[in-house]
């Protein structure tokens, strides 16, 4: 498998129009509106992820199922990302749902605190002690365990190397500072010939990616203070981070800054970008055309960990899937023993091999150290997820951060104009669920 689709979506990619659903081979069926109210069967609703990268991790989940249940069929149902949640929400409002769901890590907080999904022991799990935090944390409340961490996914640098080698770099660069040197030189060869070359692509709207300078730098998106919520993108470290990001910007891309990362791998596949930040299937999407990328960079794309400003890795956001068990599922007990052997360590060494990172820091070690996954694994412990609060799902689906941005990048406020700006409208809903 050279390239997959984006997988890692936030809670506001997912609350869209309802799509269609697929079936697969695999143990797969269509995807209808029904949920899990066959006594002899387990209805589990999974991404089409699972269905377009590793089926035979389906399939064998599935077999090792029938093997300790017989005579329970299992229904999975492929979900689209951006139709997932509201499908979700339209069953739960009934008494026909599915036993097991996929989450993304930043949309369950809410569906937790409104009891949707049902208490499970952490500690019966493979490797509960050593899950990744931004995907545990992302499934605790109170002290409690509402789901299970099944994937992950970093964002790290990625580089033409025939690019770099024309200006006599032949390795990543280890540092922060190295890498804008690398990026000096890179812009003095091709960005003095060609005004529309970015020696660095940042689109302006692009919050996943400006948040890791936030982060480096000991900023927050967001605190909780005596019970309540409230906006921290004024706070000096805060700004630090994003003034970090505004002055390379400013450096070394030319390109709109009001704009998001969407089409990314289509942008750089045009030729004219030398570095960027992105997951690390985008290394090879960009050179292939099926993802709007140009099949004339194939191999020419490299991946590195990202130095950050602070002297550590950059802190990515740890993009994932978890995996839970609706409140009113029937099947509570066969729920979560599928879900125990679908996370086990046979599956997640499956993932692995699927170039995609696992749940845990021990297996972690596993990833190939020459693969395009290392230096998302170098990465990984040091991600990060969205704010654990009721109200995040508003923050997002009211854009606050992208249009913070654009207006940092473009110009038209300061740093501290624009997060103060941001902190207040992020104080009106971050405490609603």
């Amino acid at each position: 498998m050279s390239w997959r689709l984006p997988r890692f979506t936030s809670a506001l990619g997912a609350v869209a129009v309802v799509a269609a659903l697929a079936s697969c081979d695999s143990g797969g069926t269509d995807g209808s509106a029904g949920g899990g109210n066959d006594p002899g069967s387990l209805t589990v609703w999974l991404t089409v992820d699972a269905r377009e990268s590793w089926p035979d991790l389906v399939a064998s989940t599935n077999k090792r199922f029938a093997k300790r249940y017989p005579g329970t069929e299992i229904k999975v149902q492929y979900q689209q990302w951006t139709s997932k949640n509201q499908k979700i929400d339209a069953a739960f409002a009934g008494r026909d749902v599915p036993d097991v769901v996929e989450m993304g890590n930043s949309e369950t907080t809410n569906y937790i605190v409104n009891g949707a999904f049902t208490e499970l022991e952490k500690s019966d799990f493979d490797h509960s002690r050593d899950w990744l935090p931004a995907l545990a944390d992302a499934c605790q409340y109170q002290g409690k365990t509402y789901c299970v961490p099944y994937y992950a996914g970093a964002r790290v640098g990625i580089y033409r190397t025939d690019l770099l080698k024309q200006v006599g770099v032949v390795e990543a660069p280890r540092s922060y500072q190295e890498m804008l040197s690398v990026l000096d030189k890179v812009k003095a060869e091709f960005g003095t010939k060609d005004r529309n070359f970015s020696s660095f692509y940042m689109p302006g709207r692009y919050w996943y990616a400006a948040m890791a300078w936030v982060k480096d730098a000991g900023g927050e998106m967001a605190v909780e203070r005596d019970g309540r919520w409230h906006g921290a993108l004024s706070s000096p470290a805060s700004v630090q981070g994003l003034t970090s990001w505004k002055k390379l910007i400013d450096d070394y891309y030319v390109g709109d800054r009001s704009k998001d990362n969407s089409d990314e791998p289509g942008v750089v596949g045009q030729g004219k970008v030398a570095m960027f930040y992105g997951n690390t299937w985008e290394a090879n999407a960009a050179a292939d055309p099926r993802a709007g990328g140009n099949a004339k960079l194939r191999g020419r794309f490299a991946t590195f960990a990202f130095p950050g400003p602070s002297g550590e890795l950059m802190p990515p956001f740890l993009g994932g899937s978890l995996l839970a068990v609706p409140a009113k599922s029937r099947k509570q007990e066969l729920a979560r023993e599928w879900i125990k052997i679908f996370t086990d360590r046979t599956s997640q060494q499956r993932l692995i091999e699927a170039e995609t990172l696992p749940n845990n820091t021990v297996q972690l070690r596993d990833v190939p150290t020459d693969g395009i996954n290392a230096a998302a694994a170098r990465a990984a412990e040091r991600g990060w997820v969205t704010p654990l609060a009721p109200g995040w799902a508003a923050v997002e689906k009211s854009n606050i951060l992208p249009a913070m941005l654009q207006t940092i990048a473009t110009g038209k406020k300061s740093v501290r104009d624009a997060t103060r700006d941001a902190d207040r409208e992020i104080d009106a809903l971050i405490n609603d669920n």
